[in-house]
């Protein structure tokens, strides 16, 4: 993962893996700048997923253009609603505005996924 060291790469990889293993929902990341649209973007990430799209979670992040995107399939949607998403997406803001970039992803993973596990 682009700008983070390995030892924070390794701990986010972690914390997509618990996410995963708790929720039964598929979380990807992606860090770096978009190849159009930031929304646009995101849902062609989302997209790519295939099959397992209607369960997953794609959390799209541009440090460089401040953006940040959380995409849901159909049945995540389900357990992580838009409201539940703009908490995280604005916890996870605070921490990037900082500087803070792996610690608002190691947040918002988790945050994500213990949301998605409780209304499992």
């Amino acid at each position: 993962m682009r700008g983070l060291t390995a030892a924070q790469a390794d701990d986010i990889r972690q914390a997509l893996h618990t996410a995963e293993r708790r929720s039964g929902l598929r979380f990807a990341l992606y860090l770096g700048e978009p190849a159009g649209p930031r929304r646009h973007f995101a849902e062609r990430l989302h997209a790519a997923l295939g099959p397992e799209a209607p369960d997953a979670v794609v959390v799209f992040v541009d440090p460089a253009g401040r953006g940040l995107e959380i995409v849901t399939g159909e049945n995540a949607r389900r357990r992580l609603s838009d409201a539940a998403c703009r908490l995280v997406a604005m916890s996870m803001a605070t921490a990037f505005s900082v500087g803070d970039i792996a610690g608002g992803l190691l947040y918002g993973v988790a945050a994500l996924g213990e949301q998605a596990t409780a209304r499992r």
